[in-house]
């Protein structure tokens, strides 16, 4: 198939080039030019505008950092949503479910499948990651060439696109909420004097931890916090979170908590490096 991607960044790049593995023909574009090279190196072509891009497509991926970047590159002025043609709009984006309806409503009479990710650019890239995908099924059906090479790890959330982004903010708030307790047991037993090597044992792979945390282990020990997730659109998923519980008659303390705490880290400049800086709030 041909497909575009629109957004370069880590996860752009991986899901690109785990289509061109698949073979199938991918052209890409991002805001910022230059930053597309790891696509373009594996075969990729590049496009100057969404809508270069989506032309003689039958898919077309957007892979964006928040709501604002997704509405603005679908509906905006110059954005793909009306050169959609035959092709389905999927965003893989972790937004606001409004936003995922909204996207869906915008771009009719096209289609629209939100399919958000769970698991890291290296996860997409190996055919690791998790799919959350909805939309209708005959519209899944058409892109399942796309979804069979990204990976065979999918879940079908339903009809409802913004079903998907639910499952997937809830997803994420677990995450953050793990990676900033864990954050405080390993601040606290390097404060006590444990040793790194006896951390590792202690909080390696077990049955209290989470692969997810497990993953970041090294990084929160002695790491420098350069991994894909950035900490700002970590507080943002948490905040996304929060208010949906919010619409369903809940409060969330705690995670009000774990919000504030990754928001705090634009304070010390590390709102772009990795959620794995949340110890620094401790350490500092």
């Amino acid at each position: 198939m041909r497909v575009a991607v629109l957004g370069m960044g880590r996860m752009g790049q991986s899901v690109a080039v785990r289509l061109l593995d698949g073979n199938h023909e991918v052209v890409v574009w991002n805001r910022t030019a230059g930053r597309a090279g790891e696509a373009l190196k594996a075969g990729a072509a590049e496009a100057s505008s969404p809508a270069e891009a989506a032309e003689g497509t039958e898919a077309v991926l957007v892979s964006l950092a928040n709501d604002d970047a997704v509405l603005n590159v679908v509906l905006g002025d110059d954005g793909v949503g009306p050169h959609l043609g035959g092709a389905v709009l999927v965003d893989l984006s972790t937004v606001a479910p409004t936003t995922s309806r909204r996207l869906r409503e915008g771009v009719a009479p096209a289609e629209m499948v939100a399919a958000p990710i769970l698991g890291g650019p290296t996860a997409v890239r190996s055919g690791a990651a998790t799919y959350l995908v909805a939309g209708d099924d005959k519209v899944i059906e058409r892109l399942q060439p796309v979804f069979a090479a990204l990976s065979e790890k999918r879940k079908h959330i339903g009809a409802d696109v913004g079903a998907a982004t639910t499952a997937k903010l809830l997803s994420n708030y677990l995450l953050m909420s793990s990676i900033a307790t864990m954050a405080e047991a390993v601040a606290t037993g390097q404060a006590l004097g444990m040793g790194n090597d006896l951390l590792r044992e202690l909080f390696g792979p077990n049955p209290t931890v989470s692969p997810a945390q497990a993953q970041r282990l090294d990084d929160l020990l002695e790491g420098d916090h350069q991994g894909w997730f950035a900490a700002r659109l970590g507080a943002k998923d948490v905040r996304l979170a929060r208010q949906l519980a919010e619409e369903g008659g809940l409060s969330l303390p705690v995670a009000a908590v774990i919000e504030g705490r990754y928001d705090a880290l634009d304070g010390l400049g590390l709102g772009d490096a990795d959620i794995a800086a949340v110890i620094e709030l401790l350490r500092r």
